[in-house]
This record gives C-alpha cells, structure tokens and sequence, in this order.
C-alpha cells in the first residue's frame, strides 16, 4: 500500500507500484513509471517520460526526466531511466533523451549529490558517487563506481572510466579513462586510484600492473605506440584489456 500525501497530485495515467511514499506538493506526470519501496520526500517533480525503479529516496527540489536542453529537441517521445536503491539528494536534475540515443540512464546504487545535472542522453553506471554542483553535459558516459568530486564540469561526448577519483572544481572537455586520479588545472592525470582500488578488493599484483600500464602509456608520445608495449610487457588481463580498449575507443581523446 502506497503513503501519498493528500497534498500531492499524481496524475491519473501514472503507473505507481506498491508500498511507495510520495510527500507533500510531490508532481508525477503522465507517461511515468514508479516501481515499489521509493520515497520521494517533499517538493520532488517526476516529469513525463520517467522510468524509475525499486527503493530509491528522491530529495526536495529534485526534478526527474526534465525536458532537455537542448535546442535540437523538438518534443520527441523519450525516457529518463532510473534503477534501484538511488539517493538523489536536493534539487538534483535529471533530463529526458533526445532523438540521439532516446533515453537518459541512471544505473543503480548512485549518490547524486545536492544540486547536480544529468543532462540528456547521459549514460550513468552503477555505484557512483558525484559531488554537489557537478555538472555532465549531453550524451556524457560514466562507466561503474567511478567518484567524482564536487563543482566538475564535464563536457559532452565525455566518457569517464571505471573507478576514477576526479578531483573537485575539474573542468575537462577529454575522457578520463578508468583506475585513476584526475586533477589539477588543466585536469591531467595524478597517478593510480590506489586507495579507492585496495577498498574495491583489487590485489597489489593488479594494482602494480595497472600503474606500469600508465606508466607505459604516457612514457610514449604516440598512445598507440604506448599501448603497443602494454601488450608487449604486461599480462592482458580484463582490466589491462579494459584500459587498452578505453584508449582506443577514445573519440575525445584522453587526458594526458
């Protein structure tokens, strides 16, 4: 059985599963989805296109699957997919997808700090943690437990890797490939995520072969030629392979 406040107002075509509590002056639009165990506390607007799955806590002024900003939208039918067991903290914003890619996805067991962007047609993994006023603009991709610090700006087409520490205040227009610290003015690579790896379970062994895979990288002026040793010197594992293919599949480049 669901806790509505009387003082919310769901309408009539929203799809709103079990044993969720929606709060005072709450909006859910039509075309919504809500599944079950959520709780959207006071002032929480879920906009047209919404897909929100199971035991999520949405906090006040927080606006789910926004309409894009984006010139180039003309109203087209799309989403804003949201899994489960978020915290969207105050006044986080979310927008819908664009004719691009269609949807906007959040994965599951994020924190979403207070007043963050999620701009259209973003790829969010699971179990991030993104600080307060970080911005992403479009079609950003941020792959699994990766940390990004408070007041970042991203650029769009960015693709931040897996297990990254980004440092606050960051302003970057290249991808941030996984394992490691990003920080400093211009944003450039600090070294391995040693301590975030060690808490994740990573052995030394791995640790020491991720850091000579970037000290290989980055000792050559030409990637490729980087990369051609990493293949060479170091066992291929799914990491080694994940930080070859992230480097190679770059379209923006990487921070160096």
């Amino acid at each position: 059985m669901n806790n509505i406040s009387p003082l919310a107002y769901i309408h009539p075509e929203a799809k709103i599963g079990d044993n969720n509590i929606i709060g005072p002056f709450c909006y859910i639009d039509k075309n919504t989805v809500i599944g079950d165990n959520n709780i959207l506390q006071n002032n929480v607007t879920i906009n047209y296109g919404a897909r929100i799955g199971n035991n999520n806590e949405i906090f006040p002024g927080a606006s789910i699957s926004t309409k894009p900003q984006d010139l180039k939208f003309k109203g087209e039918d799309t989403t804003c997919e949201v899994g489960d067991n978020n915290s969207i903290r105050e006044n986080v914003t979310i927008s819908r997808g664009t004719a691009s890619k269609g949807t906007t996805k959040v994965g599951s067991n994020n924190l979403l700090m207070e007043n963050m962007h999620v701009a259209h047609d973003c790829v969010i993994g699971n179990g991030c943690i993104i600080g307060n006023s970080t911005k992403f603009a479009g079609e950003v991709v941020v792959d699994d437990y990766a940390i990004i610090s408070a007041v970042v700006l991203c650029h769009q087409f960015c693709h931040i890797g897996s297990y990254v520490m980004i440092q606050g205040g960051c302003r970057f227009s290249q991808d941030i490939p996984p394992f490691i610290i990003a920080g400093k003015e211009p944003t450039k690579y600090c070294g391995i995520n040693i301590v975030g790896l060690r808490r994740r379970g990573f052995s030394n062994e791995l640790i020491n072969n991720i850091h000579e895979a970037y000290r290989l990288l980055y000792s050559k002026g030409i990637l490729k030629e980087g990369i051609e040793e990493i293949r060479k010197k170091l066992p291929v594992t799914k990491e080694i392979e994940y930080i070859i293919n992230f480097v190679e599949n770059s379209k923006r480049g990487i921070i160096r």
